[in-house]
């Protein structure tokens, strides 16, 4: 997708951001937190690192031979600008002691999740110095070929799993325009990009044992994660906390008298909860909301998963003097699926994460159409033509 047309979508998910939107955000309870409007510069996010005075060639060098092979995986993956505020957290008795667990879990046979080398693929989707949202998860899914190192987020071809499907409905409600990704995909790598922190509690755990690297280290160290941006990321963060746990991890954030960051927090998209206020939270609104006010029109995040696929020209026909080919002419074109709208909301009524779900309502999604082309001197005609009933029928 084009920068162009990036914005142009990020703007048509993010709301009208005017005078009367800034006003009703206001109003809002201040356990909302969109209550630090006051004195908030209209400036553009700056995507550009601020100085860092870390040399990690140094760092490595000054390590011991037990912490180097302890800590291979943060030199090796753990993005540099984090690692320049993380370095003394990773050499704590209590991280390495974690480390060891880890390596004792490995040793054992026991199957990890998610792959080792993305285990913190969050802090290279997401610098520390791009981070305008955090949205905090709990532990990894523990099936196979789902987790990747951004809670919520299921490796392609997956399909979204419960609670993920429920965060498109909230989403959906706010911005109806939102389409979810082909085939009920759940990749939100594209959120990470664009500035989202996706931080899950536990960034590991065993295969098919829910929660099983809990209170091992984890918690400390994502918590100081968690300090770092609200510390560092002096513009202002909007925090997600979904669910108690979630909510218990920013009450200081929320405590803050500066004010210079944003705390929503709800029940947990879980089916088990969602029912209970998530699904109209109005979070991913009044997100942009807020960072529209901080950073500008071109700080709000886009959205949108859907990337758009630029259409190209036919390729010129060739010379011919085949009359006989001339009097058959067909156009290929692709068409990108369309979904349709349905009024009612669709609700997942699964359990738990990672199983098939049943859904109150589904809607139809067309199938692309393919025409083909032969070399003529009028196929751009016609493919001029079927690009405009293609727009009408859409």
């Amino acid at each position: 997708m084009s920068n162009a047309s990036r914005k142009r979508d990020a703007n048509h998910l993010g709301g009208s951001g005017g005078a009367g939107t800034a006003a009703e955000s206001k109003k809002s309870k201040p356990n909302g937190s969109i209550t630090t409007f006051f004195g908030a510069p209209n400036v553009k996010n700056s995507s550009a690192p601020g100085p860092i005075n870390f040399n990690k060639e140094k760092w490595v060098a000054g390590l011991t031979a037990d912490q180097k092979e302890l800590l291979k995986l943060e030199i090796d993956t753990l993005d540099v600008s984090w690692l320049a505020h993380l370095k003394e957290e990773v050499l704590s008795t209590e991280f390495l002691n974690l480390k060891r667990f880890l390596k004792r879990e490995i040793a054992s046979g026991a199957k990890i999740f998610p792959p080792l080398e993305e285990v913190y693929s969050w802090s290279r989707h997401t610098p520390l110095h791009t981070v305008r949202v955090v949205i905090l998860g709990q532990d990894p899914y523990h099936n196979h070929n789902q987790a990747h190192g951004l809670c919520f987020s299921v490796r392609p071809p997956m399909p979204a799993p419960p609670s993920l499907k429920n965060i498109y409905i909230a989403l959906k409600n706010d911005y109806p325009s939102f389409t979810k990704p082909p085939n009920n995909g759940g990749h939100l790598a594209a959120w990470a990009d664009r500035g989202v922190l996706m931080l899950n509690t536990c960034l590991t755990v065993r295969a098919h044992n829910a929660n099983s690297h809990a209170n091992q280290g984890w918690e400390k160290f994502t918590q100081k994660v968690i300090d770092i941006v609200a510390k560092t990321r002096t513009r202002g963060v909007v925090f997600l906390a979904w669910g108690k746990p979630a909510g218990k991890r920013v009450a200081h954030i929320l405590r803050d008298k500066e004010k210079r960051h944003c705390v929503l927090q709800s029940v947990h998209p879980s089916p088990l909860s969602a029912h209970g206020g998530f699904l109209q939270c109005g979070h991913f609104k009044k997100t942009n909301e807020w960072l529209r006010e901080r950073y500008g029109k071109d700080g709000i995040i886009d959205w949108n998963l859907v990337e758009e696929k630029p259409s190209s020209p036919p390729p010129p026909p060739p010379k011919t003097t085949d009359t006989a080919a001339a009097t058959e002419i067909s156009v290929k074109r692709d068409s990108p699926a369309v979904s349709t709208t349905v009024k009612t909301q669709t609700i997942v009524t699964k359990a738990e994460d990672g199983g098939n779900s049943t859904e109150a309502n589904r809607s139809g999604i067309p199938s692309s159409s393919m025409l083909s082309q032969e070399e003529e001197d009028d196929a751009n005609a016609l493919a001029a033509l079927a690009e405009a009933e293609y727009e009408l029928s859409s």
